[in-house]
This record gives C-alpha cells, sequence and structure tokens, in this order.
C-alpha cells in the first residue's frame, strides 16, 4: 500500500442505530408526554393523481450522497433521508424530545464508532408514505445533528428498510425522483417495469436481504465477500482486519475523523482501490474508507466486510426488486 501524507475530517453517515441492534436484559421507562400523531409526505405524486395505485413517484433532493424527501411530522416540516443502511425508521431527537419516549435496554444499539447505548423510541400513530400505510410505527431516536451542520438542511429522521419489503424501488438521478411499486402477491411472478424493457443497458446482481439488511457477495482478490448496500453511505468502507492481500491493489491517500451519532470519533485511512467487481459490473479507482467494522456486526447474521455507498455504482438509474431480491445498476 502506498500512503500520501493527509489529515481531514469527515462527518460519516453510519448512523449508530442503523447499524446494529443486540439484545439485552429488558428495562424499560416510559415518559408521559405527547404522541407523534402523524407522518406524511407531501410531495408525493400518483399516476393519474390515483391515490388508491400501487405506484407512486417521490422527488428528492441530492445533498452530497443523501437522497432528501421532503416530509411533515405533525406541523414540523423538514427532509427524511432515504437509507438502506438502516433497518427501520429513525427520527431526530432534537424535534420529538418533548414526544413520549420509551427507553428500552432490550435493544443496544451501536455504531462504527464503538458506543453501545440503549434505545430511546417514540410510537409514530400513522406513518403514510404513498401507497404504504402503516399504524403505530415505532422509530429509533438519535441525534442527527452532525447532519444537519455538514448538510446544512433540516433533518427529521431517516427511512429505512421496513418501509421498502415487497417494493421495487428506482433511483433516477437524473430525474430526481424515486419510483415506487407495491408489489401484489399475484404480480410477483409477472410484474415488470418498463423501465427494464432494453435488457443490455443494465447489469442484474442478486442480493439477500439479512435482518433487514441489502446484502451482496463479492470476490476480492481469490476471497469471499460481503457488503452491504447503502444508499445514505457517504462513502465505501472496508474493513480493517481483511488479509493483507485484499489491500494489495488499494492506494493510501490520508487519514480522517469519521463522526457517528452522538458525534463520537475513531480515525480511518483513506484510499482507492485500483478494481473492485460486484456482480459483472467493474468498478475502477473506487475511494474507500479502510476501518475496523467489527462493532458493526449483526446480531445473527454474522460480521460484514465492508459497505457500499451508491455513487460509485451508476449515475443514472439504480433499481432494487424487494421480491425478487435483484438490484438493477445502469451502466
Amino acid at each position: 500500500m502506498r500512503s500520501k501524507p493527509l489529515y481531514k475530517s469527515l462527518i460519516l453517515i453510519m448512523l449508530a442505530l442503523c447499524v446494529l441492534g443486540r439484545a439485552r436484559a429488558a428495562d424499560s421507562l416510559s415518559l408521559p408526554t405527547l404522541l407523534v400523531k402523524s407522518i406524511d409526505f407531501p410531495g408525493i405524486q400518483y399516476p393519474g393523481d390515483a391515490r388508491d395505485s400501487s405506484s407512486f413517484t417521490v422527488p428528492f433532493t441530492k445533498v452530497g450522497n443523501l437522497l432528501l424527501i421532503r416530509a411533515r411530522a405533525d406541523s414540523t416540516e423538514g427532509n427524511f433521508i432515504l437509507d438502506t443502511g438502516c433497518p427501520g425508521l429513525v427520527l431526530n431527537i432534537t424535534y420529538f424530545r418533548n414526544y413520549q419516549r420509551t427507553v428500552d435496554h432490550e435493544m443496544e444499539s451501536q455504531g462504527m464508532t464503538g458506543n453501545a447505548t440503549a434505545t430511546e423510541q417514540v410510537t409514530i400513530k400513522k406513518f403514510h408514505f404513498g401507497t404504504v400505510d402503516e399504524f403505530n410505527v415505532k422509530a429509533n431516536l438519535a441525534n442527527l445533528g452532525s447532519i444537519e451542520n455538514s448538510k446544512g438542511v433540516r433533518v427529521l429522521g431517516l427511512i429505512g428498510m421496513q418501509f421498502l419489503e415487497g417494493c421495487e424501488v428506482f433511483i433516477d438521478y437524473q430525474q430526481n425522483l424515486l419510483l415506487f411499486h407495491v408489489i401484489a402477491k399475484k404480480e410477483v411472478k409477472t410484474y415488470r417495469h418498463e423501465m427494464l424493457a432494453d435488457t443490455a443497458a443494465y447489469h442484474i446482481i442478486p442480493f439477500e436481504i439479512t435482518e433487514n439488511r441489502i446484502i451482496v457477495k463479492t470476490t476480492l482478490a481469490g476471497k469471499k465477500l460481503r457488503f452491504i448496500i447503502d444508499c445514505a453511505a457517504e462513502t465505501n468502507i472496508i474493513d480493517s482486519r481483511l488479509p493483507d492481500k485484499i489491500f494489495a491493489n488499494l492506494d493510501v491517500t490520508g487519514k480522517v475523523s469519521l463522526v457517528g451519532v452522538g458525534n463520537t470519533k475513531v480515525e480511518a485511512l483513506t484510499g482507492s482501490l485500483e478494481t473492485f467487481t460486484i456482480g459483472n459490473r467493474i468498478i475502477t479507482d473506487m475511494p474507500v474508507l479502510i476501518t475496523n467494522l467489527g462493532k458493526t456486526c449483526l446480531s445473527y447474521g454474522g460480521c460484514i466486510d465492508g459497505i457500499l455507498g451508491l455513487d460509485n455504482l451508476s449515475v443514472q438509474k439504480i433499481g432494487f426488486n424487494f421480491t425478487t431480491f435483484k438490484m438493477y445498476i445502469w451502466k
């Protein structure tokens, strides 16, 4: 590995509550305040304005690598981040500290920076996201102030994998749109979006769902690896504990300070991989961070070897079918 001296600070959008939840002894405490009545997304569009449609379109704003969706929680307006590295719903405690909270030690939250904390939760009476309506939704609370400060936007929370189940989702970077279709049981074998008509235009990569995370498999230097696909990751990350041969084609460029939820920090190396292959898609000069991912092992799914953001996969469109478990990456 070749090294170039550099040191800078990086806000890492790899959120503690979205990386790991570990069971502990139950011990909860309810605080007597208000309930969250509703969370909705006023910018969502329906074909022909038919709100009973199984399809809907969500405009987004791209800030850095983050996909921001305009939202309203009761009377508070702001943005939610679409985060496929997050299993459920996370709310920014800045805007929800006066609501009824449950401090629950059954679920311990821990991220890359190593801090483990008990999970605080609130309940949302109605969560309305396009044609997806869920009631009495539990949401974890986290301090997302570091994201707000680094991006200069109001972040109400994160939308995770819980709300993508049974859907097909396309991220269209050219139009700044998310295209959702809720796939009915009778459609699972027959449904095909018109975007997929030209099979030469995209790569197809299979994935697995483990503990509500998207896991893809690849091989690097002859070793089989597992990566989480995280559309809210600011950069790609590789576990520093992997064998040295994995880093043979890595050009180290410096060091960074990673800032996680709660402003905890850990140092990491920055670098560039000469080649990285995912399915039949070959990525050259892929930027990566090298840090210890031992604190991000899944509860029952074992440890992961890295995290892939979407920024290096395609600048056009990326799609996910959560019934056939296929990812589509446009060339």
